[in-house]
């Protein structure tokens, strides 16, 4: 059996050796699209992560039986083809729960505790100069008491509406998908969660029904005083209209993991506003699955996924 890992780079430092054990292993980098059709030519297995299935992958790759996406989505896959041409696909589910819901909280405290701002206080030497022994013209606000909204009740988003309640949280949620699955918050209409939320958390597949979900429309909807969240997906949150709110002081602050190009542009209109307000817009990159547990998670999870075979 030939196993043909196009993208490896993402799995960063984490041991592929019992993928190894399994079969032929060929690792590559990164793979263009063309290199892409060349290395999957005599494979029976393809590991990706970001690379394009599309009908010229699948139409160099006769003997492919089983393609293992190293991680949950799987946008990048045409799997109505795939289904057509006879090859299984499998991801590997809630393997980065923790590690995303982890960095998610990173991120809604450092924006509810104004962590930036009071960074930059001391270092810059202001609270030295300061005459009294805290910064009084900064507070922060409790976030005990507030609501917390999710959009999309899915594994991440259960954890995280978890963690919120421990903090004293009212916790609702929007579905997706039109069907709220999670009986444990309420499920309330997308209008409502706006009006309604303190902070907004976006742990929803891209897809058509989120494509542009939250726009410079729904943003208005929300409090000046609320902040918006996404280790989702990117193009949930439209991001010329988002950095537009945030410039306008339309919400206090945000906070994005994921983008709709990967690594983010220079000339990205978040990378101004990020600058022009680094306490009210936080930028990470994709990195809220990256725990060094959670890879080690996806490697076993994929390596079962071969086990299983097709």
């Amino acid at each position: 059996m030939k196993i043909v890992f196009l993208d490896a780079i993402s799995m960063g430092d984490v041991s592929l050796e019992e993928m190894a054990a399994l079969g032929e292993l060929e690792c590559y980098s990164s793979s263009t699209a063309e290199e892409a059709r060349e290395r999957v030519k005599d494979a029976d297995v393809a590991c990706l992560n970001k690379v394009i299935v599309d009908q010229a992958f699948l139409d160099a790759a006769p003997r492919l039986k089983l393609i293992c996406e190293a991680g949950t989505g799987m946008n990048n896959i045409d799997l109505k083809l795939c289904e057509a041409r006879g090859v299984v696909v499998r991801n590997v589910a809630a393997y980065s729960t923790d590690s995303v819901a982890q960095i998610t909280w990173m991120h809604i405290l450092n924006l509810t505790g104004r962590a930036v701002h009071y960074q930059e206080f001391v270092q810059s030497g202001a609270y030295s100069r300061n005459p009294v022994h805290v910064d009084f013209a900064h507070p922060f606000t409790e976030i005990a008491g507030k609501t917390l909204g999710i959009v999309g009740m899915g594994a991440i988003g259960q954890k995280v509406a978890a963690i919120g309640k421990a903090f004293g949280m009212e916790v609702i949620y929007y579905s997706t998908s039109g069907t709220g699955h999670c009986k444990d918050y309420p499920c309330v209409p997308l209008e409502e969660l706006l009006e309604r939320a303190d902070v907004i958390s976006i742990h929803a597949p891209y897809n058509e029904r989120t494509a542009g979900l939250i726009g410079y429309k729904e943003l208005v909807q929300m409090k000046p005083t609320a902040i918006l969240v996404n280790t989702g997906r990117g193009g949930i949150a439209v991001e010329a209209e988002l950095a537009a709110a945030i410039e306008e002081g339309i919400i206090a602050g945000a906070a994005l993991d994921v983008y709709v190009t990967e690594p983010l542009p220079l000339d990205s209109p978040l990378m101004k506003t990020a600058r022009q307000f680094p306490e009210r817009l936080l930028l990470t990159p994709h990195i809220a699955w990256f725990s060094r547990e959670a890879r080690a998670r996806l490697a076993r999870g994929m390596e079962d996924n071969i086990r299983r075979g097709w």
